[in-house]
């Protein structure tokens, strides 16, 4: 049975994927997409008329990725609140562990305003007068859930911002770096938990 073959859209978006990664939206040039693609820059223009349209795409898919697996489980009625924190973790390192680039894109683009996430990314039904608000609220009424939100966030997103840093001043290799995350995928959910009952 023959493999079918990739569809020439999906083969630009991996490498748009790939190429605005390593280099960022200003350091791209369409003619990198199409070399990283192998197809002619006619047939990528043909696809994706302009460079901002082909990185708007790419940016939903890989903000979806970091974020859009979380909201089914921080919104789920049916969950305490300590299993949407252990869920929610275990789903983060996950994600950020396959890919580890994705936290440091997303924030620098979001930084340089190249992309307006709020327009695919329904990041307001989590922080607003929701369930996991209120079940925080239940739990200890004197945290701020924005401090719950920052903090947890820190703890999963933030060890895989700082990675470039480790490995470059040699804190960490790439192996050690995975018994790290692995650490924290049980630490964080006990961390949190802790805040929350002191």
């Amino acid at each position: 049975m023959e493999n079918q073959e990739i569809s020439t859209e999906d083969k630009i978006l991996i490498a748009a994927s790939k190429v605005f990664t390593a280099k960022g939206f200003a350091g791209t040039r369409t003619r990198d997409i199409a070399d990283e693609a192998g197809i002619n820059l006619a047939l990528l223009n043909y696809y994706f008329r302009s460079k901002e349209k082909l990185f708007e795409q790419v940016m939903k898919v890989k903000v979806v990725l970091l974020f859009g697996q979380i909201i089914p489980i921080v919104t789920n009625q049916k969950t305490s609140l300590d299993e949407k924190i252990a869920l929610a973790t275990e789903k983060y390192f996950d994600i950020l562990s396959k890919n580890p680039n994705l936290p440091l894109f997303i924030i620098s683009e979001i930084q340089k305003k190249n992309s307006d996430i709020t327009s695919y990314l329904p990041i307001d039904k989590v922080v607003k007068d929701t369930l996991i608000i209120r079940q925080i609220q239940e739990r200890n009424p004197s945290i701020n859930p924005f401090h719950f939100f920052l903090n947890y966030l820190s703890m999963t997103v933030f060890p895989f911002v700082a990675r470039p840093v480790l490995n470059g001043f040699n804190v960490m290799n790439e192996d050690e770096f995975k018994i790290f995350i692995n650490e924290r995928r049980t630490l964080v959910p006990v961390w949190i938990k802790a805040m929350l009952d002191n």
